[in-house]
């Protein structure tokens, strides 16, 4: 699937929804169901700076795609990073710095997160494209 069908798809997924309770209860379902990370990737170097909560990111290359694991201590920031992982894992470095990530704006979850929240969702999408970065220049070295 591309990174715009997998974000169409969410957009779906939270359209049947028109209560902002219902939606955040939805992301708080979509953190729990997420795979736990694994120990050894909840180290400072994978805690992602600008969140409130605590957030870590967990990138691993090969055979030129990228596939990104998460984890938050915070429920619903678990379900955000889920989310992110989701749509952008299991793409090509350009794929993911090309990506225009609108179902952040369509599903509404901008104007429904807390000005703290809103900079950790920004933090995380930032995170996930300096390892896309990282891992192109390299590639391209």
């Amino acid at each position: 699937m591309t990174i715009n069908e997998i974000q169409d798809e969410i957009i779906e997924e939270f359209a049947s929804f028109d209560d902002w309770m219902d939606k955040y209860q939805m992301l708080i379902d979509i953190g729990n169901e997420q795979e736990p990370l694994d120990e050894k990737y909840k180290v400072e170097s994978n805690l992602i700076d600008g969140c409130q909560s605590r957030v870590w990111l967990q990138a691993d290359y090969h055979d030129g795609i990228i596939d990104f694991a998460a984890e938050s201590d915070a429920l619903i920031v678990k379900g955000i990073v889920s989310l992110l992982i989701r749509v952008l894992s299991g793409h090509t470095p350009q794929e993911i710095l090309d990506a225009d990530l609108y179902f952040i704006d369509q599903i509404g979850l901008k104007e429904h997160l807390s000005p703290t929240r809103s900079n950790g969702l920004l933090a995380m999408v930032k995170q996930i494209r300096m390892y896309a970065l990282a891992f192109k220049t390299k590639a391209n070295a």
